[in-house]
């Protein structure tokens, strides 16, 4: 199964034009579906939506405030980055404006900047409550010039339905896959900022092809870069840093965070770099948790090894501080890399690899049942509510990761430590050693549960 990325959608507007009631409705409909992504709906600016199956990140930007005075103080630095930004990361832009209000002049300023960008706009003029105000009440807004208005009531929910079918039928063009050549292993870095991200890019290119700084922040985007190597090729993705919560206050370093929350979406294998310096830090662990909420392969690189070479202690530390933090994702590969001196760059390919094959694999259904079977034989499900649970069979369902459905005749009883226990046995017999396993407990239907 290949993954694509997911497009960000982007809300801006002036404060109070009605964005939040968009972004709910948005959110909160009963035909869409919000994702509860760690360190992505816990800002109420930022969701995962699953829009009558096509998923986006939708992002409410803030009220872009009017300024006071001349005309320059329309465009404070404050609503320059907020507009700027949105018109910059994201896919499709939704811009709002209020139709009870009128045309404002930083509409005239927000318009002209989004002509120069070649995202697909969506010119939204809200409070629109009925058909019969929609003439009178878009009329002064041609004078923006653009090719289109949406008449919306984000509160009553007229014109919903049409705007929202114009952004599913834009999201199916975003959508579309970029063209890779055949089995492509897309591997996207990950880290916080100046662990490295991008010199371990250029070590593995062996050329200066990544913008490379000793500055923390640098790489603003994803940036791709495709490699071949022997018969190979690799789509090389350098994401920008991801920041701990408490320091993403600046709006510029929030879109940095979701552009790589997003390439997670895109990628087979997550390479997270931690700094062997500085350890392995809470936020190493809660971006490798990322890396599992999305079913990712994670390989684990200790970056600029070169500088505690020589501390035999510092050295066993860090890696039982990295074991210990890392016990839930045991199969996780551990690789000591050097991006400056070039060491242990040679084994991330054979590596990465083994991981791929394993990610991607599929098993015949009857070798997957004498597994299942061979399991329950070894270690009988237990009782729940009197009755025995029963597993009957088996059926790998996707790959990327290797993901299996198993049938019971009470999946909800099912205690997690026999699910575990299942999973190991999967792991364990169908050699999957270094990647995420994936098991779906089903009820068998249509026939008694005796």
């Amino acid at each position: 199964m290949q993954s694509n990325s997911q497009p960000l959608v982007a809300l801006i507007g002036r404060p109070n034009v009605g964005k939040s009631t968009l972004f709910n409705r948005i959110t909160r409909s009963r035909d869409a579906i919000v994702d509860p992504t760690p360190g992505v709906t816990r800002d109420r600016h930022y969701a995962r939506v699953n829009w009558e199956e096509h998923p986006f990140i939708l992002v409410d930007t803030g009220g872009i405030d009017d300024g006071t005075g001349n005309l320059d103080d329309h465009f404070s630095e404050h609503i320059r980055h907020q507009a700027m930004q949105a018109i910059e990361e994201a896919d499709v832009i939704l811009f709002l404006m209020d139709g009870r209000q009128g045309v404002a002049p930083s509409d005239f300023e927000i318009v002209d900047l989004l002509r120069r960008t070649e995202k697909q706009v969506f010119y939204v003029v809200n409070k629109i409550d009925a058909p019969d105000l929609e003439i009178e009440l878009l009329t002064p807004f041609w004078e923006l010039g653009v090719d289109n208005l949406w008449a919306l009531s984000a509160d009553h929910s007229y014109g919903f339905a049409t705007l929202m079918n114009g952004l599913t039928a834009e999201l199916k063009q975003v959508d579309a896959p970029i063209e890779l050549p055949e089995n492509t292993i897309r591997m996207a870095f990950f880290g916080r900022p100046n662990v490295g991200k991008s010199s371990m890019i250029n070590a593995i290119m062996g050329q200066e092809r990544m913008v490379v700084s000793p500055v923390s922040g640098t790489t603003r985007d994803s940036v791709d870069t495709l490699l071949s190597r022997d018969t190979h090729n690799y789509l090389l993705i350098d994401t920008a840093g991801i920041r701990r919560k408490g320091k993403t206050t600046d709006k510029l370093e929030k879109f940095s965070i979701l552009k790589a929350l997003k390439a997670l979406g895109r990628c087979d294998i997550a390479m997270v770099l931690i700094d062997a310096e500085e350890g392995i830090t809470e936020q190493d662990t809660k971006i490798i948790g990322y890396t599992q909420d999305h079913g990712r392969a994670l390989l684990i690189l200790i970056n600029k090894w070169d500088l505690i070479a020589d501390d035999k202690k510092k050295k066993d530390w860090l890696l039982e501080e990295v074991r210990l933090a890392t016990n839930f994702i045991p199969f996780a590969p551990v690789l000591r890399v050097s991006a400056k001196t070039g060491y242990g760059i040679k084994r991330i390919f054979p590596q990465v690899g083994k991981m791929y094959r394993q990610f991607n694999q599929r098993f015949p259904t009857s070798s997957l049942n004498r597994l299942l079977e061979a399991a329950v034989n070894h270690h009988e499900p237990p009782m729940y509510r009197g009755r025995r649970l029963k597993l009957y069979y088996t059926a790998q369902v996707d790959t990327a990761p290797p993901s299996f459905a198993v049938v019971a005749n009470f999946p909800k009883g099912i205690h997690f430590s026999y699910q575990r226990f299942l999973k190991n046995r999967f792991r364990e017999g169908l050699g999957l050693h270094q990647v995420p396993v994936r098991l779906f407990f089903r009820e068998r239907s249509g026939r008694s549960k005796r």
